[in-house]
């Protein structure tokens, strides 16, 4: 579904600073020296934010249609997609070589239906807002606008360090390491310069990427965003696009003031374009949409459509004293080749690492009692195939985006029936098939009402096969 979301513009309202406060008038010399070729200092004469992004986002049209620079090398003409009726190629979206080069590369050919909604209006500089889970292409909607933005419209004037031209907001660090890593695939034939911030990491490694190179893009988490800000390492004065990801997930774990804090930094709405996606449209993000977009575009693709087309599904009833057994027996299942085991709590997941581990399982955790280098490091031996098995849990899990997921088995159902959605996504990837194993116990079964009201749909519950259970 496609509409307009919201009337004309009114008053400021809550999270948006008035005109004449720009973060410009408060800026103080940086601390850190720059890297060569640009200075860390503010000078006296720079224009203030508000106006500068105005002038970005009026060049943004003035520049539309404008011969785009040969890509060295390569030619379109070596990514031929043929036209299918009803589907959107990225040929059609006037994209950047360089951009479409980095496509062809990681052989994106057709629109996922959230980029064939979102990319014709993003692309032209409107605001939007999306409603969709994860594993639906969001990620690389949003991308692609920025970047091809971006290079379309290059910045001529002297550039400062810590001043990045795209900012994008989510709420784990798993999630952050992702949409940075897809950010550095797309850019690879571009000048454009990628960083990451999110706590647990080493704060001088992450300060380093700021001062060493001017940075575009900055993919955050809103804990470490407002400590590079609080220590006057990054500004957000010059930011042209601005997205925040999964808002509902920020509202969930309490982020919110601090993303308030994020949003008053940047330039008024009006002179930025900002992108914000949501797995479900409440109230609460819909007044969060109102305060921080201007006239946006409204895309909402349905859970349902994304849930069940090439995830199976299983529901296995079983006892508490059962599970266990019937874990490592599936994943002994000589089709079981790569699995995710979620469960809802850190000390569940510990428990079932432990107990797997036991077993002769070579085994990963992640969950918020892991520290980040080690999450990260667990997570590329997933990747790289040296472990079998991921036991993680929902806000973990959120960052999971590994192809070639075989199953996905809940040890324990969510309590909140959207996290059974963003779990079941991480199989059945990429137009890949997929298994999806719950268990359902005592304690638990009567979360499956809700799930399956959420899901519009039935799911079969059966007994697990006996030799499943020995």
């Amino acid at each position: 579904m496609i509409s307009r979301f919201f009337g004309k513009k009114s008053a400021p309202t809550e999270g948006e600073k008035p005109a004449s406060s720009t973060a410009a008038d408060k800026k103080q010399p940086k601390r850190q020296a720059a890297g060569k070729g640009y200075s860390s200092k503010k000078p006296a004469n720079k224009a203030q934010s508000g106006d500068t992004a105005k002038k970005n986002r009026r060049r943004n049209q003035s520049r539309r249609g404008k011969p785009k620079p040969q890509h060295a090398g390569w030619s379109i003409d070596q990514f031929k997609v043929p036209e299918q009726e009803g589907k959107t190629r990225f040929h059609d979206l006037d994209l950047d070589d360089r951009l479409m080069h980095a496509i062809h590369d990681i052989s994106f050919e057709y629109c996922s239906p959230i980029q064939a909604g979102v990319l014709p209006h993003t692309l032209q500089g409107h605001d939007a807002i999306g409603k969709a889970q994860t594993g639906t292409g969001k990620t690389a909607a949003f991308l692609i606008t920025i970047i091809n933005d971006l290079l379309n419209n290059p910045v001529d004037e002297e550039r400062y360090a810590g001043e990045p031209r795209a900012l994008v907001i989510a709420p784990t660090r798993e999630l952050v390491a992702q949409i940075a890593e897809d950010a550095k695939q797309l850019v690879k034939y571009t000048d454009l310069k990628v960083a990451t911030l999110i706590g647990g990491m080493d704060y001088q490694k992450q300060l380093n990427q700021l001062n060493n190179a001017l940075v575009d893009i900055v993919v955050a988490t809103p804990g470490r965003l407002l400590d590079f800000q609080s220590r006057r390492d990054l500004y957000l004065d010059m930011v042209e696009v601005m997205v925040i990801d999964e808002a509902d997930r920020m509202l969930d774990m309490g982020f919110i003031p601090q993303v308030r804090r994020i949003v008053r930094s940047t330039p008024r709405k009006e002179n930025r374009q900002t992108l914000l996606f949501s797995a479900t449209f409440t109230q609460d993000v819909i007044n969060l949409s109102e305060q921080w977009t201007y006239e946006p575009v409204s895309i909402e693709i349905e859970p349902e459509n994304v849930a069940t087309e090439t995830v199976e599904q299983k529901i296995y009833i079983v006892s508490t004293e059962e599970k266990y057994q019937l874990l490592k027996n599936i994943i002994k299942l000589p089709e079981a080749s790569s699995v995710i085991v979620f469960a809802n709590r850190r000390d569940q997941t510990r428990k079932l690492y432990e107990h797997l581990r036991k077993a002769g399982v070579k085994c990963g955790i992640l969950s918020g009692e892991i520290p980040q280098n080690k999450r990260s490091a667990t997570l590329k031996r997933f990747k790289d195939n040296e472990l079998k098995v991921l036991v993680a849990t929902d806000v973990a899990g959120r960052g999971i985006h590994v192809d070639g997921v075989s199953h996905v088995v809940n040890f324990t159902l969510p309590e909140d029936p959207e996290d059974y959605v963003h779990r079941i996504g991480r199989t059945g990837r990429a137009g890949a098939s997929g298994v999806s194993i719950s268990f359902a116990c005592e304690d638990d079964a009567f979360l499956l009402a809700p799930l399956e009201d959420m899901l519009g749909q039935k799911l079969p519950c059966e007994q697990p096969p006996e030799e499943l259970l020995k």
